[in-house]
């Protein structure tokens, strides 16, 4: 798969919401299907016919009003036919992008690993000489194209991704089966603050259902592997200390989005407790870098600075700044291969626990916090072009007005330390962004 890279015209087709799932050309609801026999039809009236057609039209054109799940259920039917993608050369496959290097590698499975932070911590796993296999349902809560064409990328450094649901059970003990692994590094969620109010079932359906189901086969598995997950900075809601410290109260969520991670962080606790899972959590603050999520304002600044577009600032409620404490996501990949590196074996077997278990929670930041307004005249620096703003009073969709980060925990036990500035980080976003998608702009020596 060669790499994706849209003309400028594109830039218009990255959707701030889900598209629409489109039907199935396969659908078993083809109108060639109907036979009548002859002695039969005349029992039929014309109008009964007319509306058999109409039920049969309305089923074959009708799609489902939940995008991610959608898709989900189509990753369903894919991993379950009997097609030779599930056969022995598919499974050799498998085996083959999961071996590490060395024997001293590990084995990972990636989930999420065609999102943003997947992308990169597959990448980063597999250069070091580990095994990665990846899975990610390639929902359309983004453009799906950029998923694609980070897949692509993945599948030039001999990452095989497969594509499937973590709901799915009967795929996770697939892949469990042809492969013993020893860690598992779990990046697949529903993310966004904002999108929860829209499709709130989205988020049960990613980040706590999901989650139970792969902790369900991680338990399961002989041996167990040790677990390393994507939980969120968000969990602090509406804590007003800072900077935000592990300690800290967690029980003040801001969003649906907040509060899914946080169950999260519950679910992880109870599996550690019952089953002896090995799991870290790691709580992420605002992570921008190339081949990043088009619904972060970084993002979507960029592409509606370069169309010309107004792009509108949120303010507090007092006329104060909102800030982010933006991590680099260099900085983070090398934040989540330390937890990997300092990680404890579960002590389970087959569903069994044998003794306590390892159980830790980390902030990966920056811990230093940005006001939003800094980030546009960066930008407007790097474009060399003058954005058109609009400030306005933060709404009330569960975003919070400012973050920041306390890592000493994560530099004292796993040694992180990020080192990468938000001009700097932003300067490499751009870098990737005019290259990926074009640009009005004459490109400039970056």
């Amino acid at each position: 798969m060669t790499q994706l890279k849209p003309i400028l015209t594109h830039l218009d087709s990255i959707p701030s919401t889900p598209g629409k799932f489109k039907p199935d050309k396969s659908s078993p609801y083809n109108l060639y299907r109907l036979r009548f026999h002859p002695t039969l039809f005349p029992r039929f009236t014309l109008w009964s016919f007319f509306f058999i057609f109409f039920i049969v039209l309305l089923i074959f054109f009708s799609s489902p009003t939940n995008p991610t799940a959608g898709n989900s259920r189509r990753s369903l039917k894919n991993s379950l036919s009997p097609s030779p993608a599930l056969g022995p050369n598919w499974e050799r496959r498998v085996r083959a992008s999961a071996r590490p290097r060395s024997k001293t590698g590990f084995t990972v499975l990636v989930t999420g690993a065609a999102g943003f932070v997947g992308t990169h911590v597959s990448l980063g796993l597999k250069r070091r000489g580990d095994g990665v296999l990846g899975l990610d349902n390639f929902n359309q809560y983004y453009d799906v194209w950029l998923k694609k064409a980070r897949q692509g990328l993945l599948e030039r450094s001999g990452i095989m991704v497969v594509e499937g649901d973590i709901n799915d059970a009967v795929l996770l003990r697939k892949l469990f089966d042809a492969v013993a692994f020893t860690h598992v590094m779990h990046m697949a969620a529903q993310a966004g603050v904002r999108y929860a109010m829209q499709n709130p079932g989205s988020y049960v359906h990613s980040n706590i259902a999901g989650f139970v189901s792969l902790l369900e086969a991680c338990k399961m598995a002989n041996p167990q592997p040790s677990i390393v997950w994507a939980s969120s900075s968000s969990v602090y809601g509406l804590n007003s200390k800072v900077p935000f410290s592990e300690k800290d109260r967690t029980d003040q969520p801001a969003s649906l989005y907040a509060a899914t991670k946080k169950a999260g962080e519950e679910i992880a606790h109870t599996y550690n407790h019952i089953y002896g899972l090995s799991i870290t959590g790691l709580r992420f603050f605002t992570v921008y870098g190339p081949w990043g999520r088009p619904d972060m304002a970084y993002f979507f600044f960029t592409k509606d600075i370069l169309r010309g577009k107004e792009i509108k600032i949120f303010e507090t409620s007092d006329h104060g700044s909102v800030a982010r404490d933006f991590t680099y996501v260099d900085d983070v990949v090398k934040g989540c291969l330390a937890a990997l590196d300092t990680v404890k074996e579960s002590t389970g077997s087959g569903g069994k626990k044998k003794g306590a278990a390892q159980l830790r929670i980390y902030n990966l930041g920056n811990t230093k916090p940005v006001p939003v307004g800094r980030l546009v005249s960066i930008l407007e620096k790097l474009l060399k072009v003058k954005a058109k703003k609009k400030v306005i009073q933060m709404p009330r969709n569960g975003d919070v007005p400012f973050t920041h980060a306390n890592i000493t925990l994560a530099h004292t036990e796993l040694g992180y330390k990020p080192t990468t500035d938000l001009e700097m980080g932003l300067k490499k976003f751009v870098k990737w962004y005019v290259s990926y998608y074009g640009s009005k702009k004459k490109k400039s020596s970056w």
